[in-house]
């Protein structure tokens, strides 16, 4: 995916409509949920990373499969897809007993997603990183003049 894809809005990497659907269901544990979405899926990735490092395709699977389905339930559907890719060759290898080498630049991929996933779904939620930013109506508040005579 190309950095174009990583606009502010996250036009492309959350569906908002569903992020907001998951949140009106989820109502007052959608923060917590939202948590443990962060702190697993930090988790998963960290295992993906690592059983790549040791060659370990049976590691890939679990870890891949639980960050699929998480991202899928707050909306973020290019995060799962990376993961279910992830997911579907590692297991196809396991058939054939061959390490996934070709997996590399999706893990790198994922780490990516994941971090700008997060950011994205912090922005939604939380009021101080959504606060609005000066318009420019007005007078430009400043302290530049203050004690000079």
């Amino acid at each position: 995916m190309d950095d174009d894809a990583f606009r502010d809005d996250g036009d492309g990497i959350v569906d908002w409509v569903h992020f907001e659907k998951s949140r009106a269901e989820l109502g007052p544990g959608f923060i917590r949920i939202l948590g443990y979405f962060r702190e697993d899926g930090a988790k998963s990735v960290a295992q993906i990373e690592q059983a790549m490092r040791e060659q370990d395709t049976v590691a890939l699977v679990i870890p891949a499969h639980t960050l699929k389905g998480e991202s899928q339930q707050f909306g973020a559907d290019p995060l799962a897809e990376v993961a279910e890719r992830i997911e579907d060759v590692a297991r196809s290898c396991i058939e054939t007993h061959r390490f996934p080498d070709e997996l590399v630049p999706d893990v790198v991929e994922l780490r990516r997603m994941f971090n700008v996933t997060v950011e994205l779904f912090d922005k939604a939620t939380n009021p101080l990183m959504t606060r609005a930013q000066p318009s420019g109506f007005g007078r430009r508040a400043s302290n530049q003049e203050f004690g000079r005579i």
